[in-house]
């Protein structure tokens, strides 16, 4: 009896331990392919993790970061900055947090983010 519930628990533990092999592979993914400076890669890397994630899990912060990070190296500031302001409101106590005031701060200097300036929307060109 006791080796039979013994297994049972066991295998109930197996999916768990995959699905966070998986999520540390494609986080591990994402990190080489962002060294290597193919955001494309790095982006789906993070789909992938993300899929792997319950809502509201501890390493989404992490998620979010880099994918902001990689937005600022495609030069998209204004979803890098949303990003960094989606980590700040969401989990405003994660180191993640700290660093994503960090980023918004360099942008903000380098002139790419106005904090108290609203979106505005330009018509597309003719």
């Amino acid at each position: 009896m006791r080796c039979t519930l013994f297994l049972l628990f066991t295998l109930a533990l197996i999916p768990g331990c995959s699905s966070r092999g998986a999520l540390d592979r494609h986080l591990d993914e994402a990190y080489r392919q962002y060294e290597a400076g193919d955001c494309a890669q790095v982006m789906l890397a993070l789909s992938q993790a993300e899929r792997r994630v319950r809502a509201g899990a501890a390493v989404q912060p992490e998620i979010s970061m880099l994918r902001g990070q990689c937005l600022e190296r495609q030069g998209l500031f204004v979803d890098a900055a949303q990003t960094y302001l989606f980590i700040i409101g969401r989990y405003p106590g994660s180191e993640y947090a700290y660093r994503a005031g960090a980023r918004l701060e360099t942008l903000e200097q380098l002139g790419h983010h106005r904090p108290s300036e609203p979106a505005v929307a330009h018509p597309a060109a003719r």
